[in-house]
């Protein structure tokens, strides 16, 4: 049935609602053999006892559809706890996977009235394809989690205890640095460490018992987190009415990440926190410490209001989740300090649904996509669209702005520190003095004009990247990208060049636009998206494929200079990055070589859309890496 209106004695009605809902922690139940058949047959048992009528019913991994022709006498409220409660109950019992939660469903629901016009919208909405795949109990279970941001509504002695907690927690960190440095140096100067770092190899087999022996060497000097948290357990007593024990731990595991990115090489040495660089403070439960109850922000005898949008439907849906721990955070923007909580939630995000259509928005697609990531753009190739794109092109270039302000903090400094510089304008070596300087008024304003225009472009860059990874996820599911080293890319030239001219080549490489543009942070962000959906993002082996030297027309690897910028194929013009999307796209099941066979089914689409792509380009100021 469908919209035909219902006749009673006294009404004439067409009720349509379209109703989305999702089990606990958003666990993708319906990938489990037979729920979502066994579901939709409990459903429409008791829709008919309820007289519903049932226009669609379709389910995704972890949220239900269903589109429902309803009596006037039955709320949206009441139908989601009859459904809710029935299948709950029953499908927990019949099914093992799902015997252990306590509930299948969370409380809330999204609901929207669509009446005679929007039905078959909606009905659209509802269908889906078939799913591929069957996962078993031990991946449903699997614990994830996100964090949602919420403003702090705080008081001016608010404000106050929390800056000097920050303070605080800063000084213990510190501490915590002067002690096991010792301890570290005391390490490293034996004779038997350095030999066993020095027998490492690349062979993971052979460097196996060597390891083994380091871990052990460092527990002997008390170098691992549990020495640590026993070293602040010493340190917190003293500012206990300020900084509890389970947030003193998390300072400490800080410290302890410090250390193990200087163990495993990623890492050059441990640093001390300068005044006002500590910005976070975070617990380890919502039991105790760092708390949430009731709206309320709760910690050591401050009791703060948390500023929730209830009326916002991720919020809102948020908030029903459990609460995994809470953190703290302080940011200076506009010349003052404001306080958030970045409250980490147990299991997926809350969809976002569009409140007037009741579609989901960043629904993820089907099939395979390429990246081809450069320091500045990115190329972009599925089999629905090609693109290259600059990447966080609102993010501008502010190298003139901070130039005039750094200037002008060095010239603040001089003025106001005229000792501590010698007759030529270089400053005076103290030796092992500490040279002090003194900030004027002027010195620190400047110092928060940077600050705020640092905090703006991050801001922006970050923002724009989530926007662009909810694209490239709606394009597919299977999304490959060559593994990139951008930590080569920002060090400068080591050895001293001359190019044709017999100029000297300069040093510096790509270390400003990477700052700029970030293109490691979208990568990071497009994987965390894939995860919520069950994929990741996958890298190939740039060395072997080799996508920007390869011909899939006559399999030849060709090198080509950075300045060439288009691929003549058998006399057909391709721009350089888009083909090469085009072939990593393509990529084998081996990640090192590319399948012909897809290249030759999928070339003339991607051709067409190429070309889409350089009209809407050309006559536009691009990039000159873009080279339209």
């Amino acid at each position: 049935m469908e919209n035909k209106y219902r006749h009673t004695n006294t009404t004439v009605s067409l009720i349509n609602y379209h109703f989305v809902f999702w089990p606990r922690y958003r666990r993708k139940i319906f990938l489990i053999s037979n729920v979502e058949k066994r579901f939709k047959e409990l459903v429409k048992i008791k829709c008919k006892e309820l007289e519903i009528e049932i226009i669609a019913i379709e389910c995704d991994k972890d949220h239900s559809h269903m589109f429902l022709n309803c009596p006037t006498a039955l709320s949206p409220s009441g139908i989601m706890q009859q459904i809710k409660g029935y299948t709950s109950k029953i499908l927990r019992e019949e099914f093992v996977e799902l015997s252990k939660m306590p509930g299948l469903w969370t409380r809330s629901y999204f609901v929207s009235t669509a009446g005679n016009v929007c039905s078959e919208t909606i009905k659209k909405v509802c269908r889906k394809s078939e799913k591929e795949n069957i996962i078993s109990e031990s991946e449903v279970n699997i614990m994830v989690s996100f964090i949602v941001e919420f403003p702090l509504k705080t008081e001016k002695y608010q404000e106050d205890i929390l800056n000097k907690r920050f303070e605080t927690g800063r000084r213990i960190y510190n501490s915590l640095v002067n002690v096991t440095q010792k301890r570290y140096k005391e390490m490293i100067k034996t004779k038997r460490y350095r030999t066993l770092l020095s027998s490492l190899s690349e062979s993971e087999k052979s460097d196996k018992e060597i390891w083994k022996q380091i871990n052990d060497m460092r527990k002997q000097y008390n170098m691992s987190e549990y020495s640590f948290h026993e070293d602040v357990k010493q340190m917190q007593r003293h500012f206990k009415d300020n900084i509890d024990s389970f947030t003193s731990q998390k300072i400490a595991t800080a410290l302890w990440k410090s250390y193990d990115r200087l163990f495993h090489g990623n890492g050059r040495k441990v640093y001390y926190k300068k005044y006002g660089e500590l910005n976070s403070l975070e617990g380890k439960s919502n039991k105790t410490g760092i708390r949430i109850i009731n709206d309320t922000l709760v910690w050591n005898g401050l009791k703060i209001p948390v500023l929730i949008d209830y009326d916002n439907h991720y919020e809102c849906q948020a908030m029903q989740c459990d609460i995994c721990y809470n953190r703290i955070v302080r940011k200076y923007v506009r010349n003052k300090y404001k306080f958030y909580v970045q409250v980490v939630f147990k299991g997926n995000p809350p969809v976002k649904v569009d409140a007037e259509t009741g579609e989901i928005k960043h629904c993820i697609g089907n099939g395979d996509v390429g990246l081809d990531i450069g320091t500045r753009t990115i190329a972009i190739s599925s089999q629905s669209d090609v693109k290259i794109l600059e990447l966080a092109d609102r993010v501008q270039n502010i190298e003139n702005q901070k130039q005039k302000i750094l200037r002008g903090m060095d010239r603040s400094r001089r003025a106001t520190n005229p000792d501590n510089y010698n007759e030529d304008g270089t400053v005076k070596k103290q030796g092992n003095k500490k040279v002090r300087w003194n900030k004027s008024n002027h010195y620190i304003r400047y110092q928060n004009e940077l600050k705020e225009l640092y905090r703006k472009q991050a801001d922006i860059r970050k923002y724009q990247h989530e926007c662009l990874a909810n694209y490239i996820i709606s394009l597919g599911n299977r999304v490959y990208v060559e593994k990139m080293n951008f930590a080569g890319l920002q060090k400068r030239a080591k050895n001293t060049e001359k190019n044709d001219k017999g100029k000297y080549k300069k040093k510096k490489r790509f270390g400003k636009s990477l700052a700029n543009k970030a293109p490691s942070m979208l990568l990071t962000i497009i994987d965390r998206k894939l995860n919520y959906f069950g994929e990741k993002l996958t890298e190939i082996n740039t060395s072997e494929a080799k996508a920007s030297q390869f011909n899939h027309f006559d399999g030849t690897y060709t090198k080509k200079t950075l300045s060439q910028r288009w691929n003549d194929l058998n006399g057909i013009k391709i721009q350089r990055d888009m083909y090469s999307a085009f072939l990593i796209m393509n990529i084998s099941d081996d990640l090192k070589s590319f399948d012909i066979d897809k290249c030759n089914g999928r070339f003339e689409n991607f051709y067409r859309l190429h070309n889409l792509e350089v009209d809407r380009l050309t006559g536009k100021n691009n990039l000159s890496s873009i080279a339209i």
